[in-house]
């Protein structure tokens, strides 16, 4: 039986708002490869030279968009890792930092090591919340503690070459791992990290523990 998650009463940190707009630019051809900007700036690449998307940052104004993820929060609440849903720095102990993720224990031998999410982690009161109020969590999920992750990949829109002289945006959405010839094409939305030392944890005695 599925159960209705409860209504949110917060809205997470790395949420859109409906003020903030998409912002939208022309695409091109980029001299060292791939796609750019025709008015690109230098902050509109990373640290790995991977072009991302744009949206105004006006947290807080207009109404919550609780299905779509604001690229740059995403981004700075899993470079340092912050968590999803209040912002402040994510619950840490000896054994790692906490994540909750969708329990999919069948799908490879140790899983979920190595595991790549776009899911920043979280605190532990936040975590509490986010199993009863977060849809893709509310009937299946499991806590981790994590010892080490990495910023590998992003997820994003994947654009193509064409014969017209510009490049076309495909209905394709994907991860793809920095460092890659890929990477080139990918307009970023979400920063990945890859798990690494996971430890499967209760999370009602974690919260237990805590009080």
């Amino acid at each position: 039986m599925t159960t209705a998650p409860a209504r949110p009463d917060v809205v997470p940190f790395i949420a859109a708002w409906s003020g903030e707009q998409r912002h939208t630019r022309r695409v091109v051809y980029s001299a060292r490869g791939g796609i750019a900007f025709v008015d690109e700036a230098p902050e509109d690449r990373d640290q790995f030279g991977v072009l991302w998307n744009g949206r105004a940052l006006a947290q807080g104004v207009g109404r919550p968009r609780y299905g779509e993820v604001h690229p740059e929060r995403q981004r700075v609440a899993m470079q340092y890792l912050m968590c999803q849903v209040c912002g402040m720095p994510a619950s840490r102990d000896s054994r790692g930092v906490l994540w909750l993720v969708e329990d999919h224990r069948g799908d490879w031998d140790r899983w979920p090591e190595n595991l790549m999410t776009t899911h920043p982690p979280l605190c532990l009161p936040c975590a509490g919340k986010a199993v009863v109020q977060c849809p893709h969590l509310v009937d299946s999920s499991v806590a981790l503690r994590v010892r080490e992750s990495d910023v590998c990949a992003v997820y994003g829109r994947i654009w193509s070459q064409s014969a017209f002289g510009h490049p076309v945006r495909t209905a394709n959405k994907d991860v793809v791992a920095y460092g890659t010839q890929a990477a080139r094409w990918v307009l970023a939305g979400q920063l990945v990290r890859s798990l690494h030392g996971c430890t499967l944890v209760d999370l009602q005695r974690e919260l237990a523990r805590s009080r």
